[in-house]
């Protein structure tokens, strides 16, 4: 096998990856959910980048731009789920005004999180990069 057979196979397994998790973060903002996505965006983003001369001219570099909006939305809920737990471990209560406020800005991040993978979804990206990297 080439590296260019390689790069090309690796980076499909991980555009159906990414589908898979925009499929799942469609359906629920969960810290699971939005802790995965981020995995398989950074994966992704990591093989393009290594391995963009096997891509055609740009492609790779379009791809990752728009793999970074998706990222921020996810960094956005997935910051505020890291803080909450590190106020439970502290001991807070649920019920203190600065878990509270967090748990508030967590569910208005959750919105917008699955607002922007829906349009993902909507618009099938993965499918098209495929065509677009010429896998």
């Amino acid at each position: 096998m080439t590296m260019r057979e390689y790069a090309r196979l690796e980076t499909k397994a991980l555009l159906q990856r990414l589908a898979i998790q925009v499929d799942r973060g469609a359906g629920s903002p969960e810290a699971d959910s939005v802790h995965d996505l981020r995995v398989a965006i950074r994966r992704l983003s990591r093989c393009v980048g290594v391995f963009a001369q096997f891509y055609p001219r740009q492609s790779g570099r379009k791809l990752r731009q728009q793999l970074s909006t998706l990222m921020d939305a996810a960094g956005a809920v997935r910051d505020l789920d890291v803080a909450i737990a590190l106020l439970g471990e502290a001991g807070l209560s649920r019920r203190t005004a600065a878990v509270v406020r967090l748990n508030c800005d967590r569910r208005k991040q959750s919105r917008a999180f699955v607002t922007e993978v829906r349009h993902w979804k909507s618009r099938r990206l993965p499918r098209g990069w495929r065509h677009k990297l010429e896998l």
